[in-house]
């Protein structure tokens, strides 16, 4: 059944999918790679990859690199002949397949790098086109301010107070928050307080893109750096003597957060395919999705990156940790699309806010925002927000997601438990967990937050495999 499944999904990926066993023999392999590789499926199903493919060693190839080592390669951009002579590039990421603690395979996802670089094009020429006809004018466009950041949360409080202290300075900050907090908010506010608020702020998600396109985008490209490249300046050139905001900078390679680290280090960039240093003066504001400390051990941040951005820390609470601060954003959010949408509404129902003060916001204030839109777009002559304004799949989100009142992090994997002692140690990984992260990890403060001593903490930390 799984298999006929499998088999049934691969032809309709846009990606090129090429699984090994353990012998690194093929087993799975779309029409998708085969069309990347100029192959036919049948005649690389079931043969070592080195047949196929006799320009890769066991050094050079991906998937055998994998196979040994068990560590997985992300975004790499690979060159190679398949048995026609036809050069193939890609940029792949490559996984082991793990059972039973043995590695007995692995599988590649690849994409067509001549398709990835034709939209490279076609965004640096975009981006271009925006840029050029506002060169050397002084657009006014809308941004965000401290003011704009809604909540009386003590350590959102907090968070401000650190972020209007960056204001001052020029050093790079590092913002931590779960995806929905408003950490480009808590960016451009410092931005546009600070020295060098008359200056670009220049925002650029590294999630959205692959290692190549960004590191054109951020570099820039000079001519001949590949068929088509022309002289094109880079963010760091866009934003010099401002301030350039890269999000999610635990989604970049490591590759490219190496040479990000050589900007940072020494003031200057080279293009793509450039021979010439130019120097530039950029502010840095990064920001994490997972705590920095979790994202270095899982080798998602170089360390040495991390001290060097890490100068002013901010970190921004979820929203379930924030319960009073939910009312006075579902008010504000009401006046705002009451303007937005010309409607008239005043609240939202009893029930309705039990369940939203219930619920546990994995999305955080950028969900709350899209339930109140959602229903106010429902919504044609009442002046309450019910229930039932709220489309169907709301309610049953809510349902799986409701924090039983514990006031802690989420325990909704309650009502998935077999048994009293399952539920009380999930309860205790969670509270041992959130008192980590508040105190970045150290053992002496959490284990006094707790009431424990440092080595009864210390075993319960490795009993629930939340080391460092």
């Amino acid at each position: 059944m799984f298999e006929h499944i499998v088999q049934s999904i691969l032809p309709h990926i846009e990606e090129g999918i090429h699984v090994i066993d353990e012998k690194g023999k093929t087993i799975l392999y779309n029409s998708a790679m085969a069309d990347i590789e100029g192959l036919e499926v049948d005649h690389v199903m079931g043969r070592y990859i080195l047949k196929v493919f006799p320009s890769l060693n066991e050094d050079t190839s991906t998937v055998l690199k994998v196979l040994k080592t068990g560590e997985t390669i992300k975004k790499y951009k690979q060159s190679y002949l398949n048995l026609k002579g036809k050069k193939i590039s890609t940029i792949n990421t490559t996984l082991p397949i793990i059972q039973d603690e043995k590695i007995i395979g692995a599988i590649e996802i690849a994409k067509d790098i001549d398709k990835v670089t034709d939209l490279s094009r076609q965004i640096i020429k975009l981006q271009q086109r925006l840029i050029e006809p506002n060169k050397g004018k002084r657009k006014t466009v809308n941004h965000y301010t401290f003011e704009d950041i809604i909540g009386k949360d003590k350590e959102l409080i907090k968070a401000i107070a650190f972020g209007k202290r960056a204001c001052k300075t020029s050093s790079s900050v590092l913002i931590y928050g779960e995806t929905g907090t408003g950490k480009e908010m808590f960016a451009q506010s410092i931005h546009y307080e600070g020295n060098r608020k008359d200056k670009p702020f220049i925002g650029q998600n590294c999630a959205a893109l692959p290692e190549t396109l960004l590191e054109s985008i951020l570099f820039g490209t000079s001519k001949g750096s590949f068929t088509g490249a022309i002289d094109r300046p880079g963010l760091f050139e866009q934003a010099n003597g401002g301030t350039l905001f890269l999000d999610e900078i635990n989604s970049m390679s490591l590759a490219l957060q190496a040479k990000l680290l050589r900007v940072l280090q020494e003031s200057y960039i080279r293009r793509v395919g450039g021979t010439k240093d130019i120097p530039v003066d950029v502010r840095i504001i990064a920001s994490t999705n997972e705590h920095p400390l979790k994202a270095m051990k899982e080798k998602h941040i170089r360390r040495d990156l991390y001290y060097r951005i890490n100068v002013i820390s901010i970190e921004i609470p979820p929203l379930r940790n924030r319960k009073d601060d939910i009312t006075v954003l579902i008010d504000h959010f009401i006046r705002y699309y009451n303007e937005k949408l010309n409607k008239d509404v005043w609240m939202i129902s009893e029930d309705l806010l039990e369940a939203f003060l219930n619920y546990s916001w994995p999305g955080n204030v950028r969900e709350l925002q899209n339930f109140i839109e959602s229903a106010m777009n429902m919504i044609l002559e009442d002046h309450v927000i019910k229930k039932e304004h709220l489309p169907s799949h709301v309610e049953e989100l809510m349902a799986q997601n409701t924090s039983l009142h514990t006031g802690d992090e989420d325990l909704k994997d309650f009502i998935n438990v077999e048994n009293l002692n399952k539920y009380l140690e999930n309860v205790e990984k969670n509270i041992i967990k959130k008192y980590l992260n508040k105190n970045r990890y150290n053992i002496t403060r959490t284990s006094k937050d707790l009431g424990i001593s440092r080595q009864n903490l210390q075993y319960k930390i490795k009993k629930h495999n939340l080391d460092l």
